[in-house]
């Protein structure tokens, strides 16, 4: 089913893109959230007529991810952890672990904006990537240190 973004979904476009999604998503979440129309030709003409806001929308998320992600190059935090005799980490680093320590700094992110493809298991400095917006990905500073 094709559906026209209202607003923009990290998985699956930005506001004002037409998308193919699955029939059960389009009419249980995104019809009755308000978050998408179908995509007839009537809402296609309306998408043209709004397309000049849909741009501004679009540019103004993408000044405020710009400005985060600014906010972010420069943050580096400092996490320690128990180490084993051959300097290895008992357990691991999660992204649960990445938020406390920015969360001490003062640092809000959301979980799913943290890219750590796997959990860190060795001490040093390790960079972590943030999403911020899309093809906005400022990195962290991540220093494991041995308790």
């Amino acid at each position: 089913m094709k559906v026209i973004l209202k607003e923009t979904i990290d998985s699956l476009g930005i506001i004002g893109s037409e998308v193919k999604v699955a029939k059960g998503y389009a009419r249980n979440y995104l019809l009755p959230q308000n978050k998408a129309v179908l995509a007839t030709p009537a809402n296609r003409n309306m998408l043209e007529q709004e397309k000049a806001k849909f741009d501004l929308q679009i540019a103004k998320e993408k000044k405020i991810a710009e400005e985060m992600a600014a906010r972010l190059e420069g943050v580096a935090c400092k996490i320690t952890a128990k180490v084993s005799e051959e300097e290895r980490l008992y357990g691991s680093i999660t992204v649960r672990d990445i938020l406390k320590a920015l969360h001490d700094q003062g640092v809000e992110v959301e979980k799913r904006m943290v890219l750590l493809t796997e959990p860190i298991k060795t001490i040093g400095i390790h960079k972590v990537p943030i999403r911020v917006y899309k093809e906005v990905e400022p990195e962290i500073t991540v220093e494991i240190v041995p308790e």
